[in-house]
């Protein structure tokens, strides 16, 4: 079973950037849809950013577009969130998930599945953006 670990967060300030990281426990992640989700304290789960690892196709939502940026290091097992132009409402606890990728389902799709179906989820981790 693939097994995710987040790490990367931390506190910063309105402008700032982060640069959140997924280590992976599979040897090939190239059979897998990978995304970031973020959970702010009183409001649910939500996608934030996903990656098919094989054809390197991306969804963002809408409010990180042109801030955020997704990426992958296969050598490494690992995918990045790199985060930039923070916002105090970026503040949540941020998690990484993974499916087994489709080609026939639209990453975006394939994210929001994700998002409802999985289940593994690991502690996350805590992204703060404040004065």
């Amino acid at each position: 079973q693939l097994q995710l670990v987040e790490s990367g967060g931390g506190l910063v300030q309105p402008g700032g950037s982060l640069k959140l990281s997924c280590a992976a426990s599979e040897f090939t992640l190239d059979e897998y849809l990978i995304g970031w989700f973020r959970q702010a304290p009183g409001k649910e789960r939500e996608g934030v950013s996903c990656i098919s690892i094989s054809d390197g196709s991306t969804y963002y939502t809408d409010s990180v577009k042109g801030r955020f940026t997704i990426s992958t290091d296969s050598a490494k097992k690992t995918v990045y969130l790199q985060m930039s132009s923070l916002k105090p409402e970026d503040t949540a606890v941020y998690y990484c998930a993974a499916v087994p990728a489709s080609t026939s389902i639209p990453v975006q799709a394939m994210c929001v599945m994700t998002l409802v179906g999985f289940s593994s989820w690991d502690r996350g981790t805590q992204v703060t953006v404040s004065s």
